[in-house]
């Protein structure tokens, strides 16, 4: 296994760490539009695992550039394509591993658009359409695009698959809730506002309209924020107010997996809303380029960009971040006994825990961890498949007993949980 990875931000730099420690593949290409950053990953790798620095290298790469992106993988003799930056660029990254016939994952789906006429009532163009719609061509090729293969989309997925294949012999919903107690501070220990993950991508998914499924209604969308509800989050987290918001899984469970209902809500915190609320108001979550004079000259730029600009890079604020970030799924229904059940299937990351190993903050460390064992599921048979497929779509025991056995034992160390609500 020959892989690209696009992308050495915050997330593609804790994939090449975490696989670091690991021996399933041939090589890794480090790649990135900064050839510094990507260089900066793959000095990290040799300073701290000098065992697997002769499996990394790194190049420049224009990932909106589908010729571009060809010729690398070309160059390099890729045979999988680890997509790591802002779904933005997923259709050119898609479209170049199709048009090189390799295989193909990512962690966030290409994106969606509001309905023109009723946006928060009926969905547009969902999360993921575009990609879905070329499974027919992904399968007779016979390569396999695995999307939505982070922490949420991805572990969550992962661990719905598990709950209906081992827990439950009916399920009412899939309620996938994310939370945390993070908190960052400046350099008076003064709380700031600096989302742990990509601002432009957060916004994508808070302000666009959520879209929920129900099996007699199918998929159908309401307002931003809305149904807040209080969920009591695990391992000192806490209570926690979790609002709807547009996610991968509404969009991939009903898909492969058998449910009444499917929702995802986040832990946003009022202060957060507020800010994006703001942002609406004032036109700066647009992508559409504006003219803005500049000392030289008018330059054209779009206002979500110069946001992301503005606020410190996710990927660099672990010295200054503390507390806990908790990804998984609620699920109810009945269990195999045909008792009424109602579980929660979680992951918590730690980030003392993930800066110290990995100097790594701990939300695009938990995001990058998933990918990882995806791959090497894949690179050692346990997992195959051709077309587009979602997590969902693989047995869930290999992934989790790989995920939480010991190092020492071939695994990754990585626990997880099951608690009842």
């Amino acid at each position: 296994m020959r892989i690209l990875l696009v992308g050495a931000g915050g997330v593609g730099n804790a994939i090449a760490k975490i696989a670091a420690k690991r021996s399933f593949y041939e090589a890794i290409i480090v790649s990135d539009y900064s050839l510094d950053r990507a260089e900066d990953t793959v000095g990290w790798v040799a300073k701290k695992h000098p065992e697997a620095a002769a499996k990394f290298s790194a190049t420049k790469i224009d990932a909106s550039s589908v010729d571009d992106v060809v010729s690398v993988i070309k160059e390099h003799k890729i045979t999988h394509l680890m997509n790591a930056v802002e779904p933005k660029f997923v259709p050119p990254l898609f479209e170049a591993a199709e048009k090189a016939g390799i295989n193909y994952l990512d962690m966030a789906m290409s994106l969606s658009l509001p309905h023109p006429e009723n946006p928060y009532e009926l969905p547009g163009l969902k999360l993921g359409d575009k990609q879905f719609e070329r499974h027919a061509d992904w399968e007779k090729q016979g390569t396999l695009a695995l999307v939505g293969l982070g922490v949420e989309p991805g572990l969550s997925n992962v661990m719905a698959k598990y709950a209906q294949d081992y827990l439950f012999s009916e399920v009412d919903e899939f309620a996938v809730r994310d939370g945390a107690n993070l908190v960052v501070r400046d350099e008076d220990g003064n709380e700031i506002f600096a989302p742990s993950f990509s601002i432009w991508t957060t916004i994508e998914e808070c302000l666009n309209p959520p879209v929920i499924w129900e099996k007699d209604k199918g998929w159908y969308t309401t307002e931003p924020f809305s149904e807040p509800e209080i969920f009591n989050f695990p391992e000192g987290i806490g209570p926690v107010e979790c609002v709807n918001v547009e996610h991968e899984e509404v969009l991939m469970i009903p898909r492969f997996l058998n449910g009444k209902r499917v929702t995802f809500k986040y832990g946003l915190g009022n202060e957060f809303i507020s800010v994006l609320k703001t942002l609406n108001q004032l036109k700066l979550d647009s992508v559409k380029p504006i003219r803005v004079r500049s000392a030289n000259g008018p330059v054209e730029v779009a206002p979500r960009d110069v946001v992301a600009a503005a606020l410190p890079d996710p990927a660099t604020i672990g010295p200054q971040m503390e507390g806990k970030t908790c990804a998984g799924v609620w699920v109810t229904g009945k269990g195999k006994d045909g008792k009424d059940k109602s579980v929660y299937l979680y992951q918590v990351a730690d980030n003392q825990e993930t800066m110290a190993e990995y100097e790594s903050q701990c939300v695009v460390w938990q995001t990058a961890f998933n990918p990882v064992v995806g791959l090497e599921l894949l690179a050692n048979g346990t997992w195959s498949g051709s077309g587009v497929l979602g997590p969902e779509a693989f047995d869930a025991k290999p992934f989790l007993d790989l995920l939480a056995a010991p190092e020492s034992e071939g695994g990754y160390g990585i626990p997880w949980g099951i608690q009842d609500v």
